[in-house]
């Protein structure tokens, strides 16, 4: 790990950063052009303390997860990023799996749509980055670790991710969740980490064996849901899905069928983000 290196690379980056680019109002009495190391703790999920030592060249090593925070905390480019593991003594995280990280353009669309939720995903369904009125919506998603990190498993084996999907809906969804999965597993066949999900998937749920055993093939673009929001109740959302030209990850957008999910979503964003617990939400997004 090169503490220093690892510090100046931290500092410089955030200095280059200009507010409005994360969705921060620019005041008239800030001081710096940059962001202040208080938001980005804020917009990485951790301790401002943490954010001052690794600045200073005084922190313990980061892990990788941290490091992924602090990446898309400060907007890094693909090879920013990998020279932010490299500093601090890990291997740049691959382009999918547990490491994913959302790519910078991504995530800088997530920015830009401001009060709408968008989310970016992995073609196995991971999300990788939420922006604000996102996580209002569907609470953080990007906390999950092992099998419960894939939207498909946690649907498939978890009934409280059913509850927020209208019974009538929820057949209609699975199918969709499985044939989404199965376009991806034509697209890497012979990858383990694709063929050990689908084989745990079919070991843990009779549901998705019999979606499966049916061959249904569809990647996943437009769709219309509804949703049973726990403050601010139904909301039925257009669902737009943009692609990366290789297919490995995709743009999320979710905006108001109606009027009455539009008042629904800005009275949501009144309201502000109740304490979801990281990780954690019934309410599911694909």
């Amino acid at each position: 790990m090169e503490r220093d290196q690892l510090a100046d690379f931290l500092r410089r980056r955030r200095e280059a950063i200009r507010p409005a680019e994360v969705g921060i109002t620019d005041g008239p009495r800030r001081r710096t052009s940059g962001l202040r190391r208080e938001e980005v703790a804020m917009l990485a999920g951790m301790s401002v303390d943490y954010v001052v030592r690794l600045e200073q060249g005084r922190s313990s090593q980061p892990s990788p997860q941290l490091l992924g925070a602090l990446a898309r905390a400060l907007r890094l480019s693909e090879d920013e990023r990998d020279h932010l593991f490299h500093l601090a003594g890990h291997r740049p995280p691959p382009a999918d799996g547990v490491a994913g990280l959302a790519r910078a353009g991504l995530i800088r669309m997530l920015d830009l749509l401001g009060d709408n939720p968008a989310l970016v995903l992995s073609d196995l369904g991971e999300v990788l980055a939420q922006n604000r009125a996102a996580v209002l919506l569907t609470g953080d998603h990007t906390g999950f670790s092992g099998d419960r990190r894939y939207i498909a498993y946690r649907w498939f084996t978890d009934p409280a991710e059913r509850a927020a999907a209208p019974p009538e809906e929820r057949e209609h969804h699975s199918r969709q969740l499985v044939a989404d999965l199965r376009a991806a597993a034509g697209r890497r066949s012979g990858d383990p980490t694709v063929t050990g999900l689908i084989d745990r998937l079919r070991g843990a749920s009779a549901d998705f064996r019999r979606l499966w055993a049916e061959h249904e093939v569809a990647v996943r673009r437009a769709d219309r849901k509804t949703l049973l929001h726990p403050r601010v109740g139904r909301l039925v959302l257009d669902c737009e899905t943009l692609v990366t030209p290789d297919q490995g990850q995709l743009l999320l957008v979710l905006t108001p069928a109606d009027a009455e999910t539009r008042e629904r979503l800005q009275l949501l964003q009144v309201l502000g983000i109740e304490e979801f617990p990281t990780g954690s939400t019934n309410t599911p997004i694909r």
